[in-house]
């Protein structure tokens, strides 16, 4: 497949051109000038979600430009390749597959002449097995008693996503107490090893290649922990366990063969929610609701595949994105789930986008003259109106979003929901339409050149300002379940990659990451001689030297 610099497709450049009659448009002159503008931009998905785009800097002419820009950059033919197994991560070598873990249909796909769906469903029954004797009580810690809780170590996607989904379908969970420990302050271990007794408690180690310095660290402290209060090595097979994709460094570290649960090099760690290193998410829901979750997701995943240009979801919102950062020259994303239990949906999302489409340098190994991916943000509604709205509605920034509800809530506190979707509906239409005093002020003196006779009404009218014009996507769910929560994590990692290939990127790696890492290892390896060492910069030693002024 071609790889293609966007800024140089005829698309690109009559989206340029365009961009000069749109740069100026003003929302409420869309709407006022278009009584069916909603219907024309909206798309229902299987009668449970409503996605509204209407509040977008678009006209149809827009929309036909960017999904051109779609068309010419093939974009069909790149999800065929990944659905595939193509070896679309080219700079590790590895297909990308996350969609083959909720391949339901079970159709075959092959990875080196290898029908991976044979070892994906291998793992499948191995996870239901082990999670139902977990949840019955069946299976028995060192002591004999049964399992109340489960701790999860990991970092990124092994934690962040799991963490995520066991919080948004906490109406859902069972009895087991679930815990993530995930940084490598050593706090955050402390306060969880404070809540657990080690003779109730299983401990996943997630991790893709089990050398990850924070879950390692991690683990060997649990492991550490665990033996000084239990002392006999044989308990670890009742109560360690390890997700991974390396199976002998799991074995180095003192797994049983038996309590290793595989994933594999093609899935990427921000997108392994849906393997084993879901297991926690199935130990606190139940297998039962596990594949529901996968059902919702590969409804997503059919729906990318086989929907139109015109209707696809995923392709949609992904171009609207790139009109923003590529052309209104918008530097951050945010969004806003109106739903408590959906409190890491942002933070999960910020990992997912930004660690796949932070990348400087095109699949041709040339320097990028254009926006990649933007910086995500957010926190749940409405807590976000009370902290950074403000910002929104009467700063300097041009800041795109997305609304997030669901219609029917899990709680019986319905007058709490109706004022919870009552500010939902408020805060988009006020970012659209702004305030009334708009019409006033374009009358008053402050858009004159005389104003030395502006009067103190006037002026306090001005401080009210909202001019609106700010754009959102509202996504209204019929309720958070755990097939609806598939199908909408699917559509966000759907709009990534979309958004990745027309920006002619290689989304799947994170160079950047292990760059860090690395750093972070040499100078763990050097502390105490790196004082007279020629390696560091000046501030690098000087911080050292004021740590161990207060260290020693």
């Amino acid at each position: 497949m071609k790889y293609i610099n966007p800024i140089q497709t005829r698309s690109w450049k009559i989206l340029k051109n365009h961009f000069h009659i749109m740069k100026n448009v003003n929302l409420k002159d869309l709407f006022l000038s278009d009584n069916n503008r909603f219907k024309k931009f909206s798309i229902f998905f299987e009668n449970e979600m409503l996605v509204d785009f209407s509040k977008n800097f678009i006209t149809q002419n827009t929309l036909k430009y960017l999904l051109n820009l779609a068309k010419e950059m093939d974009i069909k033919k790149a999800i065929q390749l990944m659905f595939s197994g193509k070896k679309i991560n080219e700079t590790e070598n590895r297909p990308v597959l996350h969609v083959a873990l909720r391949n339901r249909r079970n159709s075959p796909i092959f990875v080196d002449n290898t029908n991976v769906m044979l070892e994906i469903n291998h793992v499948l029954k191995k996870m239901k097995d082990f999670s139902e004797q977990v949840i019955t009580g069946e299976w028995k810690g060192y002591t004999g008693k049964s399992i109340s809780d489960v701790v999860n170590i990991g970092i990124g996607g092994s934690d962040l996503g799991p963490y995520m989904v066991t919080e948004a379908l906490r109406p859902y969970k069972n009895h087991l107490k679930i815990h993530y420990v995930s940084n490598i302050d050593g706090t955050h271990l402390f306060e969880v090893l404070k809540k657990i007794n080690p003779e109730t408690t299983i401990f996943l180690i997630a991790s893709k290649t089990f050398t990850t310095d924070e879950t390692i660290t991690n683990a060997n402290s649990v492991k550490i922990w665990f033996l000084k209060n239990i002392k006999k090595k044989s308990a670890l097979d009742k109560h360690f366990f390890a997700l991974s994709a390396n199976i002998q460094n799991a074995l180095d570290f003192g797994i049983n063969i038996e309590n290793i649960f595989q994933f594999w090099d093609w899935v990427g760690g921000r997108f392994s929610l849906w393997s084993s290193a879901g297991l926690s998410i199935i130990l606190s829901i139940g297998f039962s609701n596990f594949e529901k979750f996968l059902n919702g997701a590969y409804a997503m995943d059919n729906h990318f595949y086989n929907a139109e240009y015109e209707k696809n979801i995923p392709i949609i919102l992904a171009l609207i994105s790139i009109w923003y950062t590529n052309f209104f020259n918008t530097q951050t994303e945010a969004i806003f789930s109106y739903d408590q239990y959906m409190h890491r949906f942002a933070a999960y999302f910020q990992q997912v986008n930004m660690e796949s489409n932070g990348k400087s340098v095109d699949k041709n190994g040339k320097k990028i003259s254009y926006q990649t991916g933007p910086i995500i943000w957010g926190e749940p509604g409405t807590n976000g109106q009370h902290a950074f709205f403000q910002l929104i509605h009467q700063g300097t920034k041009l800041i795109p979003s997305d609304f997030i509800a669901p219609v029917i809530s899990h709680t019986h506190l319905k007058e709490h929901h109706i004022k919870l979707i009552s500010n939902f509906l408020a805060q988009t239409k006020a970012l659209a339409f702004g305030n009334s005093e708009i019409s006033f002020l374009q009358d008053s003196y402050f858009f004159k050149e005389n104003k030395k006779d502006l009067n103190k009404t006037d002026k306090k009218s001005l401080f009210k300002q909202c001019v609106g014009n700010q754009p959102t996507n509202s996504i209204l769910i019929r309720k958070i379940t755990p097939y609806n929560l598939g199908f909408l994590i699917a559509l966000y990692e759907h709009k990534i990659f979309v958004q990745g290939h027309l920006l002619n990127i290689f989304s799947f790696d994170q160079w950047g990451v292990e760059l860090g890492k690395n750093l972070a290892k040499n100078i763990y390896k050097n502390f105490s001689t790196i004082e007279n060492s020629k390696c560091f910069d000046s501030s690098t030693k000087g911080l050292i030297n004021f740590y161990k002024f207060f260290y020693k």
